[in-house]
């Protein structure tokens, strides 16, 4: 039984709402700074460089890594809000939606390649051969099978 109260004790409903307070805190904090210091990049920017080091912590861990799990399970609801712009505003979409749908494919396939060059670069800077998996677990290659 004793496994059972821990499991429990460890998975608190409140948990994903106090992660998500420990988020908006440090969105606060980042926009504080950003302003303060008069920083030329958003404060949810700055907020998300202070959440990077704030998750070796493992009370600040825990908490948001259950909201993240809440918000992954529901991220389907998320896009209702967008969908709802997009009927209510169809003659826009319908007048630029050629021009949008444009950008959203450049810009998209501009973020792959520089995500591609920048991933190139730091093999090359490393010595590594970018077609070699990192991060295996000691599982077999696919590609070995033969």
């Amino acid at each position: 039984m004793q496994t059972g109260e821990n499991s429990a004790a460890s998975t608190k409903p409140a948990d994903p709402l106090r992660g998500l307070a420990i988020l908006l805190l440090l969105q606060a904090a980042g926009e504080v700074l950003a302003r303060g210091f008069g920083l030329p990049f958003p404060g949810p920017v700055v907020g998300m460089l202070l959440l990077l080091p704030a998750l070796s912590i493992p009370f600040i861990r825990e908490p948001v890594a259950r909201c993240a799990d809440f918000l992954l399970q529901h991220l389907s609801l998320l896009f209702v809000p967008v969908g709802v712009g997009v009927l209510s505003h169809f003659e826009l979409v319908a007048s630029y939606g050629g021009r949008m749908l444009i950008a959203i494919v450049l810009s998209t396939w501009a973020g792959i390649v520089v995500t591609a060059w920048v991933y190139l670069r730091i093999c090359a800077a490393r010595g590594q051969d970018p077609e070699e998996p990192t991060g295996t677990t000691g599982a077999a290659d696919p590609r070995d099978a033969s």
